[in-house]
């Protein structure tokens, strides 16, 4: 088996809030990927007294030892604990019902040797690739779809859209978002590649349209994901004089776990 992970912040003087993990059960059967991006809070603060990296830190250390301590356990499931355990860590001094209470995009991947689960919430991306090459994207494509004047504002999204019917869905402390999430299962033989991204590195697609999903997944087969952030970073570098200027941060925290099976 082959892992390699990647975790890079957008700005070097502020903290990383993406959490990437890959944790290998000591029976040597099976694995998982768990890989978080944090939801940069708005500058007035989110009710909370902790940071996005504190709670990305105990949400996904909490996801990394119950996908491989509980393998019989569905991962939607598993989500709901994490999310009632890091809860737990603050609710007693921090406002949790607050819209932009610390926040994360999820992407899981669990593998044995019958199947491969997996469990996408929000915009971060899990690419499957199959014995035959053929690369398929799992996404959560519900903030993609929304119509951008919708996106105005940060107040705005957190009023009508964030963690609502109609807009989208992240982990934050309700459990029951777990629910929400996009997940499924795969024939452990029709799968010989995984690679989650966070929307940082997914940028090579998403943003800059260097190729598609499939191109992806090779460039970080072949060049390893370093290689994919690097490329992000020098794109993101040309793009930052553009006129008019691009909406959105001009650098991102990037994530990418692969994974050859």
């Amino acid at each position: 088996m082959r892992t390699e992970l990647v975790s890079e912040p957008g700005d070097p003087g502020r903290p990383n809030e993406d959490f990437a993990s890959v944790g290998l059960p000591a029976s040597g059967q099976g694995g998982s990927l768990v890989v978080l991006d944090g939801v940069t809070p708005p500058r007035d603060g989110g009710g909370c007294l902790h940071s996005v990296p504190w709670f990305t830190a105990r949400l996904g250390g909490a996801l990394t030892e119950l996908t491989v301590s509980l393998p019989d356990v569905p991962l939607a499931e598993l989500l709901s604990r994490a999310l009632t355990r890091t809860a737990e860590r603050h609710s007693a001094i921090c406002d949790l019902s607050h819209p932009r209470t610390p926040q994360a995009t999820v992407v899981l991947a669990r593998w044995s040797p019958a199947s491969v689960e997996y469990l996408v919430l929000s915009d971060s991306a899990l690419l499957v690739e199959s014995p035959g090459g053929t690369v398929a994207a799992l996404v959560d494509d519900r903030l993609a779809l929304l119509p951008r004047s919708a996106l105005a504002t940060d107040a705005l999204v957190d009023a009508t859209l964030r963690n609502r019917e109609g807009g989208f869905f992240t982990a934050a402390a309700d459990p029951s978002v777990a629910s929400r999430a996009v997940t499924g299962s795969l024939p452990r033989g029709e799968v010989r590649a995984l690679a989650a991204l966070t929307d940082g590195a997914a940028r090579w697609v998403e943003r800059f349209h260097q190729g598609d999903w499939a191109d992806c997944l090779t460039l970080v087969r072949k060049e390893g994901p370093q290689s994919l952030v690097d490329r992000v970073r020098t794109l993101e570098r040309a793009d930052a004089d553009r006129v008019p200027p691009r909406r959105g941060k001009t650098h991102d925290d990037a994530t990418v776990v692969y994974v050859e099976l």
